[in-house]
């Protein structure tokens, strides 16, 4: 399980709520509710790492996990 903070917050511009990770550029997802952000944030989280490995980029650790709702 990855250990990035997530921040979850509600666009009036995207109208759904879009979930980022901070340690990982561009690593973003939304989704109609939190929880569903959330869940599909997670499986980005987890495709950006495979893709971001290919070329033997690294990685920073992550600082904790943490979940901030704005």
């Amino acid at each position: 399980m990855n250990k990035s903070k997530i921040i979850i917050y509600w666009s009036d511009e995207d109208e759904a709520f879009i979930a980022e990770v901070p340690e990982l550029p561009g690593c973003m997802a939304d989704g109609a509710t939190q929880n569903e952000a959330l869940a599909n944030i997670e499986l980005v989280i987890r495709e950006w790492i495979e893709t971001a490995n290919e070329p033997g980029r690294p990685i920073l650790e992550p600082k904790g996990c943490r979940l901030m709702l704005a």
